[in-house]
């Protein structure tokens, strides 16, 4: 099993969707994030973090509401937001920051 920071650093851009089952705006925002994952699968790979479920990797990136979702490409932070998005507004910020 690939560790959450191997995936970070590898060279394939990486969304992490930092997110809570108890979290109503998370819950919207996961079939737009399975949309966009869907239409980008070959240029950015897509994980799901439970905060409640790993509250180290939440911490240690400072992540203080969910939805948060995080842009990594080599390990590097390139883009962050809070709140929830549809998958036509997702696409067009990470084509802009790749």
């Amino acid at each position: 099993m690939e560790t959450f920071n191997k995936i970070l650093n590898n060279d394939q851009p990486v969304l992490v969707d930092f997110f809570a089952e108890w979290c109503g705006p998370c819950k919207m925002m996961a079939p737009e994030l399975k949309r966009f994952a869907d239409m980008h699968k070959e240029e950015v790979r897509v994980l799901k973090v439970d905060i409640d479920k790993n509250p180290a990797v939440a911490q240690q990136l400072n992540i203080q509401g969910v939805p948060t979702l995080v842009l990594f490409k080599k390990g590097k932070i390139l883009w962050r937001q809070s709140g929830a998005m549809n998958a036509q507004q997702l696409s067009a910020i990470i084509k802009s920051k790749l």
